[in-house]
């Protein structure tokens, strides 16, 4: 998938391993979500291997990249697109060498200047669950990196219809989201909701 192809990704779904996952990645994506990560820290390798084969076949079918959470190796294996670390985890010129792209997340000013990749995630806008410990990072961010950031970039954290257009209206242009869709009777509905927040 090139690095260019971001560019026009406006959705991005990050999701756990769960047992419907086929027609949840089939729901999410009717609704709008155009990129899929896979991020599940419980499961051990094999099955979480398992897991990304499927999000492999249904992102495949669809032509969207799939990433793959910290893990380059599977990444590799699952025929994934891109890899997603930290700023603790592997350096991105070391997931570089695996033949994948990196996405990165980043949670402040300088982190944003001096970030490589092909794109970045900024947060966590609101505080969230899934990043428990960080404090969140406000709007004050997301308006920084829509006037600095050099890569695409998604806010993300905390990120619901409800405070969508908020984040949007900071400078935001790709939303990252969990809990919105992950947690949703109706996963098609809800990623439409986030979808008509955002500008094409």
């Amino acid at each position: 998938m090139p690095a260019a192809d971001l560019g026009s990704r406006r959705l991005y779904l990050i999701a756990p391993a769960r047992a419907d996952l086929a027609d949840f990645l089939e729901a999410a994506i009717r609704g709008g979500v155009d990129l899929v990560q896979i991020r599940d820290k419980q499961l051990s390798d094999r099955p979480l291997l398992e897991a990304l084969a499927t999000a492999r076949e249904v992102t495949a079918r669809h032509g969207l990249p799939l990433v793959v959470n910290d893990r380059p190796d599977l990444a590799v294996l699952a025929g994934a697109d891109f890899v997603h670390v930290g700023q603790d985890d592997l350096p991105v010129e070391a997931v570089r060498r695996f033949g994948l792209g990196v996405g990165l997340s980043t949670h402040a000013r300088r982190e944003i200047d001096v970030a490589e990749g092909d794109y970045l995630g900024v947060g966590p806008v609101h505080a969230t669950p899934t990043k428990q410990g960080r404090p969140p990072v406000g709007l004050d961010l997301v308006r920084y990196a829509a006037e600095r950031a050099r890569l695409p970039w998604f806010a993300i954290g905390g990120i619901d219809a409800e405070n969508a257009g908020d984040v949007v209206a900071a400078g935001a242009r790709r939303l990252a989201v969990v809990r919105a869709i992950g947690d949703s009777a109706d996963p098609e509905r809800a990623a439409r909701a986030l979808r008509d927040c955002l500008p094409e």
